[in-house]
């Protein structure tokens, strides 16, 4: 049963969503400066460094706790919907995970749709990969994160590496991943009525302007339809309620079907992306989940 806290949150999310940047046929303007504005409202604790550099062409930030092993990376892949999002706005996001993976963050500040469509933000990643491997890190000390189209990001530069026989990391986690864009599982209706964070109209006009008239088959697109042998162990992150579940169950089972490593948490009433609302506003399930993340981080990687 959802504890007290989870079910207080999720009844205040549901009363504000009408009015938040999840309603479709918002000007790209007012999505930005609105989600930057909300994070910009949550304090970022004092002991939190943050370092801005440019990693070949991506500007990023690395952000640092005092738990971090300076050998130990993760790269986060923020959310956003290919479209906001920004390193700012993930800082608090990124300090939890330095605090519970016991490593140095990075966050790309990838370029977003609609003025750089697909294929710059998955460019983007793959180039920061490289540049983590060409400043000395190693793959087995390096471990990588993201959330909703993030998540969605990250599995896209597994396969891209896969593809081009490139060193893989040593795990990744996926929390929400939307991970096709054709909108062909069965809870992009099931659950219409359950997700008050997303909708099929949004997830449309998203498409529409990372895609144009690319096509959403495409496998760096929606990587759920990639080949996907000979990925690392993956973690992966969703709600019973979103409108994206059926991306994340279809990815475990087409991983077992092929031989590989994943862990499948499915939280039972919980919404999109419910454990980095966790980072922000804490409550039981998510405090659990993050520690489980950290454990799956810690326990992946070479000391």
């Amino acid at each position: 049963m959802m504890s007290p806290q989870a079910q207080e949150i999720r009844t205040f999310m549901e009363r504000t969503a009408a009015s938040s940047i999840v309603q479709a046929h918002l000007p790209v303007e007012t999505r930005r400066a609105q989600f930057e504005a909300q994070r910009a409202l949550i304090p970022l604790p004092s002991d939190v460094q943050v370092e801005a550099i440019t990693a070949g062409s991506v500007a990023a930030e690395w952000v640092r706790t005092p738990e971090c092993d300076e050998h130990q990376v993760v790269l986060y892949v923020h959310g956003g919907v290919f479209v906001w999002g920004s390193c700012a706005s993930y800082r608090v996001v990124a300090a939890t995970f330095a605090r519970v993976a016991h490593a140095r963050v990075l966050v790309p500040d990838y370029r977003l749709a609609p003025e750089h469509p697909f294929p710059a933000a998955p460019q983007d990643c793959l180039a920061i990969y490289h540049w983590l491997l060409d400043s000395g890190v190693s793959p087995e000390h390096l471990v990588i994160v993201g959330d909703s189209t993030g998540a969605g990001l990250v599995l896209a530069l597994l396969v891209k590496l896969a593809q081009e026989a490139l060193p893989q990391p040593a795990g990744a986690v996926l929390i929400s991943p939307w991970l096709d864009l054709t909108l062909s599982g069965d809870s992009y209706m099931r659950n219409a009525q359950t997700d008050f964070m997303e909708s099929r109209e949004l997830l449309l006009e998203i498409r529409q302007s990372y895609l144009g008239a690319q096509d959403p088959h495409s496998p760096l697109v929606s990587p759920l339809f990639a080949e996907i042998s000979g990925l690392p162990p993956l973690l992966v992150y969703a709600g019973s309620d979103e409108l994206l579940v059926d991306d994340a169950i279809r990815l475990a089972e087409r991983l077992r079907q092929v031989g590989g490593s994943v862990e499948l948490q499915i939280g039972e009433g919980f919404w999109h992306t419910w454990l980095i609302t966790a980072t922000m506003r804490p409550f039981p399930e998510g405090t659990q989940a993050l520690e489980r993340i950290g454990v799956f981080v810690r326990s992946h990687r070479t000391c």
